[in-house]
C-alpha cells in the first residue's frame, strides 16, 4: 500500500499537515496524485465507472525509517468492491460475504420481495380495482342525489311562495324529510360496499405495513451497528466509533457513508501501522455530479457533513495547519469611501474582509463601520458580499433607510454589475443562466444545483475579452443567492468555468478574481436614481 515518491527530496516537508477542509496541495501531494492518475489511465475495465466520476485521495507519510511515500484511496466502493491492492483498505469492510451487513442486508432484501409479493398479489390488485372503482361510483352517486335534494328544494320553496295550506305545508315538510332521509340510506349503503371491499384489503395492508415497519427497524439497527464497527483513531492512539464521534453534534447519527470517504481511510490506515501523516489532498478524476460542482483533475477539501466531526478526532494529537478561511483581518486595506450622506454610505470592500462578523475572526465591514459611523441606529448591511470578493456596497444608517433599501432589492430594483476572470471560456459569448440553488446540507457553506429544493437564481453574463488561459466576464445577477455567480460560473450546467482563485467550486489562486464593479438604486430618501462605478481590480 505504501508508494514510493522518487522526487520525495525535491520538496522541503510541510511544518505542519494539511487544514483538510480548505488548502493548497503540497508539491508532494501534486505528485503522489499524478502517479495515482496515471495508475487509474491504466486501469481499462474500470474507464466506463471512472468517467461518471469519483473522488480520490492521497496522503504523504513518514513510514518505517525515515521512509517518504504516500497512500491512495478511494471513496465508496470502486468496481463493485471496497478492496483494491494499489489503495488502502477500508476503515471496516461492510461488502465481506460472511460478515453480519451482507447477512442481515439478505433479510432486509426477503423482506423486500415479500412486500413485492403481496402488493402484487392478484386478488389484491382485483380488490384495490374494484374499491377504486365503487368509490368513484360512490362519489357520482352521492353528487347526483344531492343534485335531486336542491332541485327538490327549490321546488318547494318555489311551492311555499302561493301561500300553501296548512295540510300543503305538512306535507311539504314530509317530502324533504323523506328525500333526507333516502339520501342517508343511499349514503349508508355505499359507505358498507365500500367498507366491505376495505375489509377484505386490510389483511394485506396490515402485512406489507408491518413489514415495511420491520424493515425500517432493522435497517435502522443495521445502519447503527455498522456504525459501530467503525472505530476511528487519530495520532494519540485514541479510539472512538462513528456513533460517539456524531452524538454531539447536531445531526446526532452518522449520515450514510460516513466513515468511507478518503481523508478517513487514509489517516486509519496510516495510524495503524504507526506512520507519520505529512500531508493530505484529495482530487476529482471524471465527469462532474449534476447537482455539484467537481471538475476533472482539480483538488477538493474534505466534505464536512460526513467527515467534520471524523477528522476533528482523528487529527489530535497532530500539528495542523491554521484555517486558511480564519485568517484575520492583518494586511486587509480598509474599505474605500465612494459616497456618503447622512441616510447611507457606499463602500469598496476589499477581498479578505467578511461583510458581517463571523467565526473567521478578524474586523468586519458591519464592524467598521459601526465604529466609522457610531450615531447610526438599527441594522446596517443591507446585502452582503463573500469574504474573498471585493467590491462596491451600500449600507444604511438607520432602520428606515434600511428597509427601504431591502424592498429594493427584494424587489430586483437594484442593478448590480461583477467583473471575473474564468478559469476556461463558455461557449457562447453571452447568455442567461437560470439555474435554482439550495445549501448542500452535507458539505456546508457549499451549494447545490436543485430543481427541487432550490430556490430561483438567474444570472445575465457577457464575454468581455479572451485570454489563453480563460476569458473576463461581466456578470449582472437578477437574483442574490448564496454564492449565485460562482456556482453558475462553475456548474457544469452554468458555464462549467470556475472564477479564478474560488476555493470552493475551483482552483486556488491568490484570490478569488470577482470584484463587484457598478452598483445603482434609488436613494430612499430623496427618491434621486443614484449610480457608482468603479474599476476592477484585476
Amino acid at each position: 500500500m505504501l508508494h514510493p515518491l522518487p522526487n520525495a527530496s525535491a520538496a522541503p516537508l510541510p511544518d505542519k499537515f494539511t487544514y483538510p477542509f480548505c488548502y493548497t496541495p503540497h508539491p508532494l501531494c501534486v505528485q503522489a496524485a499524478a502517479e495515482v492518475q496515471q495508475f487509474l489511465a491504466q486501469q481499462t475495465d474500470w474507464q466506463a465507472e471512472l468517467s461518471k466520476g469519483k473522488m480520490f485521495g492521497v496522503l504523504i507519510v513518514r513510514a518505517d525509517g525515515n521512509r517518504i511515500g504516500f497512500l491512495a484511496a478511494f471513496s465508496g466502493i470502486l468496481a463493485g468492491t471496497n478492496v483494491h491492492p494499489y489503495f488502502v483498505p477500508p476503515v471496516y469492510d461492510l461488502l465481506q460475504p460472511d460478515g453480519f451487513f451482507r447477512q442481515e442486508e439478505e433479510v432486509i432484501s426477503g423482506i423486500n420481495r415479500r412486500i413485492r409479493e403481496l402488493e402484487n398479489d392478484r386478488n389484491r390488485t382485483d380488490l384495490q380495482l374494484q374499491l377504486h372503482d365503487r368509490q368513484a361510483a360512490m362519489q357520482h352517486s352521492l353528487a347526483a342525489a344531492k343534485q335531486q335534494l336542491k332541485q327538490a328544494k327549490a321546488e318547494r320553496e318555489s311551492r311555499r311562495l302561493h301561500c300553501p295550506t296548512p295540510e300543503e305545508t305538512a306535507a311539504l315538510i314530509r317530502e324533504s324529510q323523506f328525500l333526507k332521509a333516502e339520501y342517508k340510506r343511499l349514503e349508508r349503503r355505499w359507505k358498507e360496499e365500500i367498507q366491505l371491499l376495505t375489509d377484505a384489503l386490510h389483511p394485506y395492508e396490515q402485512q406489507i405495513e408491518a413489514l415495511k415497519q420491520e424493515r425500517r427497524q432493522r435497517s435502522a439497527d443495521l445502519q447503527m451497528r455498522l456504525f459501530r464497527q467503525f472505530r476511528m483513531l487519530n495520532a494519540r492512539g485514541e479510539e472512538q466509533d462513528l456513533c460517539t464521534l456524531f452524538a454531539p453534534t447536531a445531526q446526532q447519527t452518522p449520515p450514510a457513508g460516513a466513515g468511507e470517504c478518503c481523508a478517513p481511510k487514509l489517516l486509519q490506515y496510516a495510524y495503524r501501522r504507526g506512520w507519520k501523516p505529512i500531508a493530505m489532498a484529495e482530487f476529482w478524476w471524471g465527469d462532474s455530479p449534476k447537482t455539484e460542482v467537481r471538475h476533472h483533475g482539480h483538488y477538493y477539501p474534505a466534505c464536512k457533513g460526513k467527515c467534520e466531526p471524523i477528522l476533528k478526532h482523528m487529527l489530535q494529537g497532530l500539528q495542523v495547519e491554521p484555517n486558511p478561511l480564519g485568517r484575520t483581518a492583518n494586511g486587509v486595506p480598509e474599505p474605500a469611501v465612494i459616497y456618503e450622506d447622512r441616510y447611507l454610505l457606499v463602500v469598496d470592500k476589499p477581498a479578505g474582509m467578511l461583510s458581517v462578523p463571523g467565526r473567521e475572526g478578524g474586523l468586519s465591514l458591519s464592524e467598521w463601520v459601526r465604529r466609522r459611523c457610531p450615531e447610526a441606529d438599527g441594522p446596517l448591511m443591507v446585502h452582503r458580499l463573500d469574504m474573498d470578493t471585493s467590491g462596491l456596497m451600500v449600507i444604511a444608517k438607520d432602520l428606515q433607510t434600511y428597509r427601504h433599501l431591502q424592498v429594493q432589492f427584494s424587489e430586483r430594483r437594484v442593478q448590480k454589475t461583477y467583473v471575473a476572470l474564468l478559469d476556461g471560456c463558455p461557449p457562447q459569448p453571452s447568455g442567461t443562466i437560470d439555474l435554482p440553488l439550495c445549501p448542500n446540507p452535507l458539505d456546508r457553506p457549499r451549494q447545490l444545483v436543485s430543481r427541487e429544493h432550490g430556490k430561483p437564481a438567474l444570472t445575465h453574463y457577457t464575454v468581455i475579452s479572451v485570454h489563453p488561459d480563460g476569458c473576463r466576464v461581466s456578470f449582472s445577477p437578477q437574483t442574490g443567492r448564496t454564492h449565485q455567480l460562482r456556482m453558475h460560473a462553475a456548474s457544469p450546467q452554468g458555464l462549467g468555468c470556475p472564477i479564478v482563485g474560488d476555493r470552493l467550486y475551483g482552483r486556488a489562486a491568490d484570490r478569488l478574481y470577482l470584484d463587484a464593479v457598478r452598483l445603482s438604486f434609488t436613494h430612499p430618501a430623496t427618491a434621486e436614481k443614484l449610480s457608482f462605478e468603479k474599476q476592477p481590480v484585476f
